[in-house]
């Protein structure tokens, strides 16, 4: 990370100090109580569990995960489940796939809303659970990780391939430890192979994420791990801005898109009123031709305002006053490029709610916002 994107985030990321974060990594109220409580309650059923999928966002494989449960979850038979794979840079995941195994974790990327991916993940828990040797004639697997990372559209597709599996689904009974000897207990859950019988449970765990930093917060809340209204829209904007600039990436924009940067442009077939709404994929209908040119042509515009705002700064990168500056120049040209009226905060507020859609749908290319660690770190 760039020293003036430390600094940045260090000095309070435009007012985040004030949110009273403190360097040892205080208590914030990035999340609501009620989550301690579900934590204390996850350690309880992780007893039951044989096997654990512990679901983590592939843009961010270290900060969308509980670090306080780490120990209790490879104490058992589990797996690293990197979704939305799509999102995540192919080349840096390779990296972080090798960095999972040489850490003794499995890990599979995948994509939660492909059938095929999750059969492919199932196949490999099947594997790893068949070749323990359990005198357990139900075994069961859950589902954890924090949220929004997919654990949910998980769960649906292990549900339709249990079913076609097991048109009728039995109830299981798993005997468990409590202060009645031998009394079963109903847990509900898909059933997925027979000898073993393997279950997954059908309600996924949630797990808090551990945020040791503010900056470990602001990956998570521009993945929406955590709620935007926590943090700001325009707050989750600068930090992503300072990512982008500090990375160089609309230098990297520039190089593989250069033709249409350059100016090339599509009409659409007909006049459509686009709204933020319209950018967010829809499962129901496929996208108009005029609807998909819009939001590359979009996406364009937005790729040229960074480059060329980027291109013609000749401050100091390392500087954080001087990245907080061409921040500010970037939200201006932004606001043009978006073609968002001039309305003061309500402006800024819209011109950061689109900017960040179009990263979290992928428009603006595959992220991936953590550094892999060092495998033999210098001490």
């Amino acid at each position: 990370m760039g020293l003036g994107l430390k600094n940045l985030v260090k000095k309070g990321m435009m007012g985040l100090g004030e949110m009273g974060f403190n360097a040892g990594g205080g208590a914030i109220n990035w999340f609501p109580g009620h989550m301690a409580a579900a934590t204390r309650a996850i350690r309880e059923r992780l007893k039951l569990a044989d096997f654990v999928i512990e679901v983590r966002d592939a843009r961010i494989p270290l900060s969308s995960a509980n670090q306080d449960l780490q120990p209790q979850l490879r104490s058992k038979r589990s797996l690293i489940a990197l979704n939305k794979k799509d999102l995540a840079n192919p080349n840096i995941m390779q990296k972080w796939t090798r960095y999972f195994e040489s850490s003794n974790q499995d890990c599979l990327p995948m994509n939660a809303h492909s059938k095929s991916s999750v059969s492919k993940l199932l196949e490999l828990v099947e594997y790893k659970l068949k070749e323990a040797i359990s005198r357990e004639p139900t075994l069961l697997v859950m589902v954890v990780g924090v949220p929004n990372v997919g654990k949910s559209a998980l769960i649906n597709n292990i549900h339709r391939i249990a079913s076609s599996r097991f048109p009728v689904q039995g109830k299981m009974k798993r005997a468990t430890v409590g202060p009645l000897p031998g009394v079963t207990q109903d847990i509900a859950g898909f059933k997925i192979a027979h000898q073993p019988s393997i279950y997954v449970l059908d309600t996924p765990g949630v797990l808090v994420p551990s945020i040791p930093d503010i900056e470990t917060g602001l990956k998570l809340a521009l993945a929406g791990s955590i709620k935007d209204s926590v943090v700001g829209e325009d707050r989750i904007s600068q930090y992503l801005l300072a990512v982008l600039n500090t990375r160089g990436t609309p230098f990297h924009w520039k190089n593989s898109n250069n033709r249409r940067m350059e100016g090339i442009q599509y009409e659409a077939e007909e006049k459509v009123d686009y709204s933020l709404k319209n950018l967010r994929p829809s499962r129901r209908k496929l996208p108009t031709k005029s609807h998909v040119l819009y939001v590359e042509d979009l996406v364009t515009e937005v790729q040229c305002a960074l480059y060329s705002t980027l291109s013609e700064f000749n401050g100091n990168m390392e500087d954080e006053s001087d990245l907080e500056v061409l921040i500010e120049q970037q939200f201006e040209a932004l606001q043009k490029a978006l073609k968002i009226p001039n309305k003061g905060s309500e402006a800024r507020l819209m011109v950061s709610k689109k900017f960040l859609t179009l990263f979290r749908t992928g428009k603006l290319g595959p992220f991936i916002l953590d550094d892999v660690p060092e495998a033999n770190p210098l001490s």
